[in-house]
């Protein structure tokens, strides 16, 4: 399965520039734990303009652009090297099942998106790390939103395949994160290996994880009953079966328990955990579900 195109739209991603990515430690290359990546004086680089939104500093606005556009612009500055944010994408093949919303994958590509272009507007080092059994090429971005439209076409080129091993691409992953940073999973998480384990060691490095749980809604409570036939995805192998309302049952409670699994992975370092399913809108899911984590917030 090939991503999305278009990623997102122009209206949203205006919608995004009010966002801002968080994390609650103290990395080298960060200041105080938060990412803040806009200051108005002399002595400081300048980067890149943003649009002014209410409650916005006026001593960064570039008034000379004002009188000529009559538009307001905020003035945005570095004054430090940032620690690079890294986002893995899952694009094993389980990651292609069609869902009541869409596809696991169009939705994590859409999200990736969002999260990378939140980042360049703060001028945050961006890191696109797509994964499977291993990882793949990753895509590095930085110096402000002009930069987006390269990171959504190295978006726009994956495509789904392979199984998932997360330990595996974790070991590869630990080997390459060097500085302790923010790393964002977005996965199924369906994997045959113990993910959360190598979560837990990706955290023991002093990395802050933000597991998204891409979930469809039959990955929660399966809708089918009686004598069935599953393939798997990523294996090709056929499992027949037969399901009845007790066996969903143990199916979903078994699946709640993996995810507390997970959550534990991350909240035992100070992460976080957000499980989205497919049939909620991403405007919906950044400004309803993950803004009161503090994953991102109003900047």
């Amino acid at each position: 399965m090939k991503a999305p195109d278009p990623l997102l739209d122009q209206q949203a991603l205006e919608r995004l520039e009010r966002l801002a990515l968080r994390w609650r430690s103290s990395f080298s290359g960060a200041l105080g734990g938060s990412n803040v990546s806009r200051f108005a004086g002399s002595g400081h680089e300048f980067l890149d303009h943003r649009h002014f939104h209410q409650g916005d500093d006026l001593r960064s606005v570039n008034w000379r652009a004002f009188l000529r556009l009559e538009r307001m612009f905020l003035k945005m500055f570095r004054i430090e090297p940032r620690t690079p944010v890294r986002v893995l994408l899952d694009t094993s093949e389980s990651m292609a099942s069609d869902t009541a919303g869409e596809p696991k994958f169009w939705y994590a590509c859409r999200l990736a998106a969002a999260l990378c272009y939140v980042g360049l507007v703060r001028l945050e080092t961006m890191v696109l790390q797509p994964f499977a059994h291993r990882l793949d090429e990753p895509f590095r971005a930085h110096g402000g939103r002009h930069r987006f439209a390269h990171a959504s076409r190295f978006l726009g080129g994956l495509r789904t395949g392979g199984h998932s091993d997360f330990a595996h691409a974790s070991r590869e992953l630990l080997g390459h994160l060097g500085a302790p940073g923010l790393v964002i999973v977005l996965s199924d998480f369906l994997d045959d290996g113990d993910s959360a384990a190598a979560l837990r060691r990706v955290a023991d490095r002093g990395h802050e994880l933000l597991l998204v749980h891409v979930v469809s809604p039959e990955d929660r409570q399966p809708p089918w009953r009686g004598d069935l036939e599953l393939l798997d995805a990523e294996s090709g192998n056929v499992v027949r079966l037969e399901l009845d309302s007790g066996g969903a049952a143990e199916y979903a409670e078994a699946f709640e328990g993996y995810a507390r699994e997970l959550e534990y992975a991350a909240l035992r370092n100070g992460g976080r955990y957000l499980q989205l399913e497919t049939a909620v809108p991403l405007e919906e899911a950044l400004y309803g579900a993950m803004l009161p984590t503090g994953a991102v917030a109003l900047g």
